[in-house]
This record gives C-alpha cells, structure tokens and sequence, in this order.
C-alpha cells in the first residue's frame, strides 16, 4: 500500500465509521418486496431510542423494526420490562439465522414482517340487532403491528415451558416466515385471517 492511500482498516476511515445495528449487521441496501409497508418498516442502526417516540401516537413507524420487535417481545408476564434480556435474546437470534441462512439477519426480519403482514380482516357490523361480518383491507401500519404480534405470539408459544430457547425460537420464526412457510405460526395466523376475511366478502 501506497502512502498516500487511506488505510481501510484505520479508526478514521469510512468503513469503520458506517453504524452497525448490533455493531455487526449493516442496515444499508434492505430490499423491500412490499411496496404499501416500506414507509412503515424502519430500519436504522438504533435499537433503543429510550421512549423517543412514546407519546406521539402515529410515530411508532420511525422507530427501528428491530426496536420495535424487542418492545413487542416485552409484553409478556415473564418478559415485562425486560429490555436488556429481551435485547440479547433478539441479538443471539440473529446469530443464530446469519449462521443458517448466510444473509443479513435484518434483511430476513423485514421480510418476515412483510410475510407475516395481513392485507385483509373482518369487522362486525350491526343490521338491526344482527351482527354481521364484514371483510375489510387493513391499512399499512396496522398490518406491520399485526406482523409483530404474530411474531411475537408465535416466540412465546414455541418458548414457553419447553425446552426451546428463546432465541432458538424467534430465529425460526424469521426463517420460517421469511420463507412464507405457512407451518410458522405468523403466516398461519395471517392466512388464517385472509381466509376468513375472503369468506365474509
């Protein structure tokens, strides 16, 4: 190497100064195949923005999904409040898919959000007394929260009182669901609400 060539390794250079979710996975060119939810689903290095957002109603969109998939997490009994648990369970999840998968582990999350995400549900409607079921189009947001949950559900079902990591459990959940495998539970759940909703139509 030249002297007057920057060294790519050196503290001030561009490659070490890019911000790493994780300090490991780069958040620069995610694709995404969605094009209704893309506004919806943030992704920045950033995975805890310490209630940046929490009284502003409409802007939980801005927070980072990884953030918001921690947060989501959390509401459980056993898991409530614990963010820096609930942190490391996510980061040693997405060891565990960049290890079986090969790809970046952020990537695989936002495409089993956009997998996992409903576009259609049903609603009650009242005719004189008479309830009626109704098929409606879920609006972008809406569907990335659904998303969520379903993972989240499908975390806690796979985890709770069974030998199953944590971790373990929420990487095969982003694979799975990344893979649109109807066996995990968020794209069964969200399948399972397209099928009802396509009967009420």
């Amino acid at each position: 190497m030249s002297a007057d060539q920057p060294d790519p390794d050196a503290p001030g250079s561009e490659e070490n100064t890019a911000a790493l979710l994780f300090e490991k996975w780069s958040v620069d060119d995610i694709e995404y195949r969605d094009v209704s939810t893309e506004r919806y689903i943030t992704v920045t290095p950033v995975a805890n923005t310490m209630g940046r957002h929490a009284d502003k109603q409409f802007k939980k969109s801005q927070i980072s999904i990884v953030e918001r998939l921690i947060n989501r997490l959390m509401q459980t009994e056993e898991n409530t409040g614990k963010k820096q648990l609930t942190t490391r369970m996510v980061r040693d999840a997405f060891d565990i898919v960049h290890d079986r998968t090969g790809e970046n582990p952020v990537q695989v999350l936002v495409r089993a959000v956009e997998n996992s995400a409903p576009r259609e549900e049903t609603v009650r409607l009242k005719y004189g007394g008479i309830s009626v079921p109704k098929a409606v189009d879920v609006s972008p947001q809406r569907r990335v929260d659904q998303a969520l949950k379903f993972i989240a559900e499908g975390v806690q079902n796979a985890s709770f009182k069974t030998e199953t990591d944590a971790a373990e459990a929420l990487a095969q959940q982003l694979m799975g669901a990344a893979d649109g495998d109807v066996d995990t539970y968020s794209v069964n759940q969200k399948e399972e609400k397209e099928r009802v909703a396509a009967a009420a139509r």
